[in-house]
């Protein structure tokens, strides 16, 4: 449908234990994070959206300090819709709260709601965005606590809001044209 925008969805988990990676320190020193086992984390919803007609690409995203549920995914879904004020194609694989979300959405037009293949992660552009964000913006991240890791992962996604060229990228990553 040409009046119908795209939004490819997806979650994940961010721990307060920090993603070691290669790194640099001066000659002879060895580099050194200090933090203790801890196993608090957020959750992060976000869509990666492709707009009609103009094929402009948008980044929304919540957080969240509990796994995401069926009332998060659709309250996301109907949120994004609200802002882009026009109908949606919402892309996602078949996590059951996605599923119990479609059920949720299927009486109201203003959705139509595909399903991603089977273990077909890489054809869903929101997992580079992850990828970007965990392995590059928080890499060898220590948080002080939650609220921390919160702050600085919404910086992160924020921060991808107005680039184009990075959002198109995760698209092209998912071997998507855009």
């Amino acid at each position: 449908d040409a009046g119908r925008s795209v939004l490819f969805l997806d979650e994940t988990g961010l721990m307060l234990q920090p993603l070691v990676r290669r790194t640099w320190a001066p000659r002879g020193e060895r580099p050194v994070m200090y933090c203790w086992d801890r196993r608090d984390r957020i959750s992060v919803i976000a869509g990666l959206t492709l707009s009609a007609r103009r094929r402009h690409v948008g980044l929304y995203f919540a957080t969240h300090w509990h796994n995401v549920r069926t009332d998060e995914v659709e309250r996301f879904v109907r949120h994004v819709q609200r802002q882009l004020g026009r109908p949606l194609t919402v892309v996602m694989d078949r996590l059951p709260a996605h599923r119990a979300a479609a059920r949720r959405l299927a009486g109201d037009e203003r959705f139509v709601v595909e399903w991603l293949p089977a273990y077909a992660p890489d054809l869903n552009p929101v997992e580079p965005a992850w990828s970007h964000t965990k392995y590059g913006d928080l890499a060898n991240y220590v948080p002080d606590d939650a609220l921390d890791l919160k702050v600085e992962a919404d910086l992160a996604l924020e921060g991808k809001r107005g680039d184009q060229q990075l959002l198109r990228s995760f698209f092209q990553a998912a071997r998507l044209k855009v």
